[in-house]
């Protein structure tokens, strides 16, 4: 297709802290803008637009406080059948949107339908359809970043889906899988195409749900961090890894992400735990599973220092207790004292049970940081003969692969220079070619 509007959907960018997804649709939207094509942003957040536009622009960025009432619930679904209009949100500039992950995404304009992603759910639930959202001067093709129940009124619609770990690993996620499946099955059929990011997830879509192979597309991500980040004094770097969290250059372990069943953080604790290794464990990463089990051994180690601890204070001892664990847990770090906590890691340990992508292993790769990951999902796919991989359902393959990162200085070398040249593969040049020839379809 020539030059186009492109719509982008704001349903991940407006959570307060993203998330992987939030990261796509910031490269999807600031490469369409980079090849030339109109790009608007589609949000479906609580506020309207009236009349006055400083308190509209004010409600966009103010954070949500309430969830829909049962009345505007029901008044909802009475009114869903006809479809909804989005309105321009009128940004003056007054506010000041910059943040720490760079402000707003790339865009012209930015449209907001109120609670849109919320009432596209429980239309899709009541009615087994899709909601048809309009606005003034629309997109010729709306690029849905995430399976939604909601589709731009006569525009090319395409959905890009990450991957199929509800239905592949059930007992990892706590989605509604009759919900899920019954959506991207309705997408699979509905969809003028769909897109994803490893042939992976591509085998899994064209597998489990039936799609003709030639509808869907993999464009992979692209690893693309700031260059005030990239381009930043290595000195400067490690003396405030060393200052903040007394750690020191390369003398230390990482796993950073969401604490989760797929991301395997329990047999990662028992593995460093079985490697003796003299370098700590440092877990970034907020729970975000209900059952806190893959935190219950560093509970219990915990547990056993501060008992040793309250030995020591209750009277004399003949020694010194002995060390239990050295491993720390950050639940939350702002991006640029994450990207220094990786860059100045002697390896980062991402070993989990599936994903539809990895990003953490090309962002790890990107700093410098030698890799060890799984052997399963799009791991081997994305880290190629680029990082240690090991079977992440085996805790001697992962210990083992700890073992010698921390005992050989030039295998931890050999991985960080073979991880430097890997990331360039998905750089933002690369992920853009994609694009192209992925909206070439739509002329």
């Amino acid at each position: 297709m020539g030059k186009a509007r492109v719509l982008v959907d704001g349903y991940n960018l407006a959570l307060e802290k993203g998330t992987g997804i939030a990261t796509y649709a910031r490269n999807l939207s600031a490469q369409l803008s980079a090849l030339g094509h109109k790009v608007d942003l589609m949000y479906g957040l609580r506020f309207s637009s009236g009349k006055n536009k400083l308190l509209a622009e004010v409600s966009f960025f103010d954070p949500p406080t309430r969830s829909m009432k049962t009345k505007e619930i029901v008044k909802s679904l009475i009114t869903s059948p006809f479809g909804v209009t989005a309105k321009q949100v009128p940004l003056t500039g007054k506010v000041i949107a910059r943040k720490t992950h760079g402000g707003l995404p790339e865009h012209d304009r930015i449209f907001n339908a109120r609670h849109l992603y919320t009432i596209s759910r429980l239309h899709f639930g009541t009615y087994g359809q899709f909601l048809n959202v309009d606005y003034p001067g629309k997109a010729d093709v709306a690029h849905w970043t995430y399976p939604l129940p909601v589709k731009l009124k006569n525009a090319a619609n395409l959905y890009t889906i990450h991957d199929l770990v509800p239905l592949r690993l059930p007992y990892t996620t706590l989605d509604n899988k009759r919900a899920f499946l019954k959506m991207v099955r309705r997408i699979g059929e509905k969809a003028d195409h769909i897109v994803t990011v490893s042939e992976a997830s591509k085998r899994d879509i064209v597998e489990l749900l039936g799609v003709d192979e030639n509808r869907v597309t993999n464009t992979y991500q692209a690893v693309s961090l700031p260059s005030r980040i990239l381009n930043r004094n290595e000195d400067e770097v490690r003396e405030e890894v060393s200052s903040i969290f007394g750690l020191d250059h390369r003398q230390y372990f990482l796993f950073f992400g969401a604490i989760e069943p797929k991301k395997n953080v329990g047999r990662i604790i028992e593995a460093y735990l079985a490697s003796h290794s003299q370098f700590p464990l440092v877990i970034v990463g907020q729970l975000v599973w209900k059952d806190a089990n893959e935190l219950r051994l560093l509970d219990a180690l915990q547990d056993t220092e501060k008992s040793l601890l309250k030995k020591l204070m209750l009277g004399p001892t003949t020694g010194r207790p002995a060390k239990t664990s050295s491993v720390v847990r950050l639940e939350y770090l702002p991006l640029n004292l994450l990207t220094s906590l990786i860059r100045c890691a002697r390896g980062v340990v991402f070993p989990s049970l599936y994903e539809g992508f990895g990003l953490p292993i090309l962002e790890a790769m990107q700093l410098g940081t030698a890799v060890i990951t799984g052997s399963e999902g799009a791991n081997p796919e994305v880290a190629g003969d680029s990082a240690l991989i090991v079977d992440p359902y085996d805790v001697n393959s992962i210990s083992q692969a700890m073992k010698d990162i921390a005992n050989d200085d030039g295998l931890m070398e050999h991985y960080q220079r073979m991880g430097l040249e890997r990331a360039k593969l998905f750089s933002p040049e690369k992920y853009a070619e994609r694009l192209q020839t992925l909206y070439a379809k739509f002329k």
